[in-house]
């Protein structure tokens, strides 16, 4: 089919929709993170009275499920495109959802799990990838941002759906699951939407007006890796430490926000809930702002502030009796952890290529799943049954002191390909 002279003239036309697609889908997707709403409900309904630990075992399944899906989805999207792998993963996502509503009783747990956790979990990762991979193809020159946006749709998720999520399940508190059912089908609805725009550029697609950088503080290797030659190299596992140690330090206040708030400043139970639904702004807009100011100060630069202000923020944390300075603090350290979920993406674009970003930074995922586990594990266990809050936050302060070192000492590959003549040729690292 011939090209109109004005998509000719103009190949980046239309390439700002395919951004307000992927935000649908992100959202939907995002809703995961109003488990908390869910969880709360199960262990008051008198046909669930789900323990804690009960509750919580959905969500963690479906975390779990989250680096298989993006590992696989990122690895066909980069062979097959976009939009069938984003539509795949959506459907699933939404159908898992939609099961979960058939779960009745505590006896229907395993069906939960198996629902909401392996189903929607799978097909949450195998969407959650093809967007990032996708947009940093159409805006190679605006690759902090563009990834921001992507992955900042996801943080948002949870803020629009907690309070419709809450509403349903107040018209019906003896069956929360009911919920899931309008829930999976608005989800369904807006992942097939979305998904139904994907597309990947045209072969050869460039920016009219914009070069690559061969120097400053944003660089890229000039070359496309592929997983497994990305996969031999010392900086991905560098990133993926990076990753790892940032969503473990902000994970661990996440997971004890709302207690932290009570016992240390002295929140009432409404107002640290209160607290940590705005944090949760909090989450989806570090996920833009450090994505696209890493596109000025360079990626490591905005890691290691991202790291050193966790670390400030959780040495001073426990010793925050004030509302206003908790309140300050903890929105700080949330806005570093989603500033990591929103600068990686372009990181590992930079470091490795956009061809083969969907496997490359899919496989990366793995670092969310290690520090999901990891951060949560270290705050639960040093601030124990006496609170010692003194104790847990100052060692993931110090955690995230010593973590330093990792954007000092990442470097990118020092292998450049030639744009004249393809060869490979050393260079100093950047």
């Amino acid at each position: 089919m011939a090209q109109t002279s004005a998509q000719t003239d103009n190949p980046t036309r239309g390439r700002w929709g395919i951004v307000v697609a992927a935000l649908l889908l992100q959202f939907s997707i995002g809703a995961v993170y109003a488990w908390s709403v869910f969880a709360k409900a199960l262990q008051k309904a008198p046909d669930f009275h789900l323990s804690k630990v009960e509750a919580a075992t959905p969500f963690e399944v479906t975390i779990g499920m989250i680096f298989i899906g993006t590992y696989i989805g990122g690895r066909i999207q980069d062979k097959k495109g976009p939009r069938m792998v984003a539509l795949v993963g959506g459907v699933l996502y939404g159908i898992g959802t939609i099961g979960a509503s058939f779960a009745h009783g505590h006896s229907d747990l395993p069906l939960l799990i198996a629902t909401y956790g392996v189903i929607s979990g799978f097909g949450l990762g195998v969407a959650y990838i093809v967007p990032i991979a996708m947009l940093q193809k159409w805006f190679p020159d605006k690759r902090g941002l563009i990834t921001g946006l992507a992955v900042g749709g996801f943080g948002f998720g949870a803020v629009l759906t907690s309070p419709v999520a809450q509403r349903l399940i107040d018209s019906e508190p003896n069956q929360p699951t009911r919920a899931f059912l309008p829930l999976g089908i608005a989800y369904l609805i807006m992942s097939v939407i979305g998904s139904f725009f994907f597309r990947n550029p045209p072969e050869g697609y460039t920016v009219p007006g914009w070069q690559p950088a061969t120097e400053g503080r944003v660089v890229g290797t000039g070359r496309d890796y592929t997983p497994g030659e990305a996969l031999r190299t010392p900086q991905w596992y560098l990133l993926m430490l990076i990753l790892a140690l940032n969503t473990a330090a902000g994970i661990s206040l996440i997971s004890q926000a709302a207690a932290s708030a009570t016992d240390i400043a002295g929140y009432t139970a409404g107002a640290a809930a209160g607290a940590v639904a705005i944090f949760a702004l909090f989450n989806g807009a570090g996920r833009i702002v450090w994505a696209a100011l890493s596109d000025k100060t360079g990626r490591m630069v905005a890691f290691g502030l991202m790291l050193g202000l966790q670390a400030v923020c959780f040495l001073l944390l426990p010793h925050a009796h004030s509302a206003g300075l908790f309140f300050v603090l903890g929105a700080i350290i949330y806005l570093c952890y989603g500033g990591g979920f929103g600068t990686m993406p372009a990181t590992a674009g930079d470091y490795f290529g956009v061809k083969n970003a969907g496997a490359i930074y899919g496989a990366m995922i793995v670092a969310w799943s290690i520090g999901g586990v990891v951060g949560p594990q270290i705050a639960a266990t040093l601030i124990g049954s006496d609170k010692n809050y003194v104790l847990a936050y100052t060692t993931i302060g110090v955690i995230a002191f010593l973590a330093l070192i990792l954007p000092a000492v990442t470097k990118l590959p020092r292998t450049r390909q030639s744009a004249t003549d393809g060869r490979l040729a050393q260079e100093p690292a950047h």
